[in-house]
């Protein structure tokens, strides 16, 4: 028996070293390893405690010529943004600074909440700076430049002095300044149980059985003098996910409640789609243009037939197609940029050449074909 017994610890060592060592041999032929450079490229979060946060230093005035460049036309030159971008300065008030609470998170007569109001730890600011602005191209700021964008940030929401230069050395100083540090709490019962602060769930189901009431069908709707404002939605996509509005050339389909929602469906699927323009034929100078426009990231705001954060390109056509001074005019607006004209989003201005310019103006008063 004893020796059945070695014989089957002994197959079972060997089976799990040879799984082990299966394991780490990589499939011939498919992959390779990770080289440090690719690693240190990914590996970039900083978390609470600082660990990741990279050595370097930037100054609030040096954060505000990065801001006015880079970061204003989505965000605002205080940080107020606009009609896209929510808020991200305001709300909070020196008491809070004091308490390391926002007072007005639980104030409901407060209209809003601002990204000042919710931060409750510096790193998450500087990282997701680091990583994801600005939006149209990510990681392209360098280690100071985060810097000093995150310390004209706080000042705008007034934790930091104007003289101040942030660094990775005073990082967790400034983390004791934020308005909403003491923010985050486990007291709650999403996870219930003492350790997490709640001994009770937050919740509590209760099945029905019996005199239930009818399922309802959550709808929305349109009214009829908006449903066409902007262009028929179901054209539009974000550009993240396949994100699709309906189609509002048509009337809205109603749906009793209670009834199944694929009915709005069907009658949004079989109305037929709006008729589109035959394409224009394009040449050599219309595909120069065009790469002009991905070069020098237009294509962020601008869709080609369609409004992003800015008008389309064939809309900017059609407005200035009959304009004497539209070559120019165009050119000088793309350079300089401004706001006003298609709305109350501005466009910064822009860092391309002359001639550069002049082309893109070009194949917009030609009726930007694509």
């Amino acid at each position: 028996m004893s020796s059945f017994r070695d014989a089957l610890m002994a197959t079972l060592v060997w089976g799990l070293a040879a799984t082990a060592l299966a394991q780490s041999t990589p499939y011939v032929g498919i992959g390779r390893a990770a080289t440090p450079a690719e690693l240190a490229a990914w590996d970039i979060d900083v978390r609470p405690d600082f660990k990741g946060l990279p050595t370097g230093s930037g100054s609030v005035a040096q954060g505000m010529e990065v801001w006015e460049g880079k970061c204003a036309s989505c965000h605002g030159i205080f940080g107020e943004s606009n009609e896209v971008f929510t808020p991200l300065t305001g709300g909070t008030t020196k008491e809070d600074m004091q308490t390391g609470r926002v007072a007005r998170l639980t104030d409901p007569a407060f209209p809003g909440r601002t990204t000042m109001m919710k931060l409750a730890h510096l790193s998450t600011l500087w990282d997701y700076i680091n990583r994801a602005m600005p939006w149209n191209a990510p990681k392209s700021l360098t280690t100071d430049e985060v810097y000093a964008v995150t310390a004209y940030l706080l000042n705008l929401g007034g934790v930091l002095p104007e003289g101040f230069t942030l660094s990775d050395r005073n990082a967790a100083q400034v983390q004791a300044m934020l308005p909403n540090r003491n923010g985050l709490t486990t007291d709650h019962g999403l996870w219930p149980g003492k350790t997490m602060g709640n001994a009770k769930a937050d919740v509590a189901a209760v099945a029905c059985m019996k005199d239930c009431a009818p399922a309802g069908a959550v709808t929305s709707s349109l009214p009829d003098f908006a449903r066409n404002a902007h262009g028929n939605l179901a054209e539009q996509n974000r550009l993240v996910g396949p994100q699709r509005g309906a189609n509002t050339t048509v009337a809205a389909a109603t749906t009793p409640v209670g009834a199944a929602p694929a009915a709005a469906a069907a009658a949004t699927a079989t109305a037929p789609a709006p008729a589109k323009p035959a394409a224009q034929k394009a040449g050599a100078a219309d595909a120069a243009a065009i790469a002009l426009t991905q070069k020098h990231a237009c294509v962020a705001c601008h869709g080609m037939d369609k409004k992003i954060l800015g008008p389309g390109f064939q809309e900017i056509a059609r407005k200035y197609a009959a304009r004497a001074d539209g070559l120019d005019y165009l050119a000088g607006k793309i350079k300089s940029g401004g706001a006003g004209v298609w709305g109350a989003v501005p466009m910064p201005p822009q860092t391309l050449a002359g001639s550069e310019a002049k082309q893109i103006s070009q194949w917009l008063m030609d009726g930007a074909r694509k």
